[in-house]
């Protein structure tokens, strides 16, 4: 199956390019369109929230690798913004308040654990890396 490992700016315009390499790494391995939806949607979010809060400044690198497989898919970003765990360190998401009334703030989080199967975050060498997985199955 195949892969694709991309090394972005900290910089909004750099998601058009992750985008583009996920659907044609998706056309390539047959995936389904509620798969590539989710896949997406998990790496927008994060990328996002890396950018625009993972750091005080300044030009970084943002490390993506993707890997299909027949059974899942296997998401790893890497960077080097302040620590942070979103695992832990983000508030409970409020979903039971009308959504005007809610905090900003867990609520994208809490989407990426709802789409992916796995989410597991370490620090290590002075990086923050979060690996990701979609199990193939049940994702039309």
């Amino acid at each position: 199956m195949g892969a694709i490992s991309l090394r972005v700016k900290n910089d909004h315009a750099e998601m058009e390019r992750i985008t583009s390499a996920l659907e044609s790494l998706a056309e390539q391995d047959n995936w389904s369109s509620g798969l590539l939806f989710h896949v997406n949607l998990a790496l927008e979010e994060l990328g996002l929230n890396i950018i625009d809060y993972g750091y005080d400044g300044g030009n970084h690198e943002i490390a993506i690798d993707v890997v299909s497989e027949e059974d899942s898919v296997t998401i790893e970003i890497v960077d080097d913004g302040r620590p942070f765990d979103p695992l832990t360190d983000t508030p409970a998401p409020d979903l039971d308040s009308p959504v005007e009334d809610r905090r900003v703030g867990g609520q994208g989080v809490h989407l990426v654990r709802t789409l992916m199967d796995e989410v597991v975050y370490r620090r290590e060498a002075g990086k923050n890396r979060l690996r990701l997985v979609a199990r193939r199955t049940n994702r039309d």
